[in-house]
């Protein structure tokens, strides 16, 4: 295990959908996304779509080669398998386990990062000993099913300009949009259907660094 807890970088964080990657799995897709550039990847399945068995696989062979990359891997809701992977950390959401007793359970080593929809919830996030929020939805989104309401670019620039925290920019955000999410100062974005919905995955990747970069430097 590494001394020192991994940096949330800055640029484009995956985050695994097989059932929206066209038919290719996790593992493929992660290739690609690794070949392209990627700076973080998120391994997000849930049951009954995929047992503990299928996901504990999956996220084996996901670490290996995130691991070969040098590029942090975090592993959504699952306590239990980000730590027999020995992922670089965990993602959870208001409803989930509390961020105190993930980090009881992973120790001081591993990035937790927790999702936010509110200025109080980034207080309660740095209160709590998070490493990283997630800021969104910014914008509409169907990826998942219990998702909270958009929150707009308002929050996010409180966000911004407020959060000792890193930040994380999902919900939405799509190669029209993300140039306008960088000119609100975020630095970290996150997709899922964008990029493991893309017919060339590797190149989506790279368009949205340059679209990213774009954005950021108006």
């Amino acid at each position: 295990m590494s001394e020192q807890k991994p940096i949330l970088p800055g640029g484009i964080y995956g985050i695994t959908a097989e059932k929206f990657s066209k038919g290719r799995s996790n593992e493929t897709v992660v290739r690609e996304m690794i070949r392209g550039g990627i700076a973080v990847i998120q391994y997000r399945e849930k049951r009954p779509d995929k047992s503990h068995r299928q996901m504990l696989t999956e996220c084996r062979r996901i670490r290996a080669l995130t691991r070969d990359a040098g590029i942090p891997f975090i592993v959504n809701d699952y306590v239990d398998i980000a730590l027999l992977v020995d992922a670089d950390g965990v993602h959870v959401g208001q409803d989930d386990l509390p961020v105190p007793e993930v980090r009881r359970l992973v120790g001081p080593d591993k990035i937790i990062g927790l999702s936010t929809h509110a200025p109080e919830q980034i207080r309660q996030a740095e209160a709590q000993g998070a490493d990283y929020i997630g800021v969104g939805p910014i914008f509409s989104t169907r990826t998942k099913a219990d998702v909270v309401d958009p929150v707009g670019f308002e929050y996010l620039t409180w966000a911004v300009q407020n959060s000792r925290l890193p930040i994380a920019a999902i919900g939405g955000i799509k190669a029209h949009n993300i140039s306008q999410v960088a000119r609100h100062g975020a630095r970290t974005f996150c997709l899922v259907t964008e990029i493991v919905g893309a017919q060339d995955i590797a190149g989506k990747v790279g368009e949205l660094q340059g679209m990213m970069g774009e954005g950021a430097a108006r």
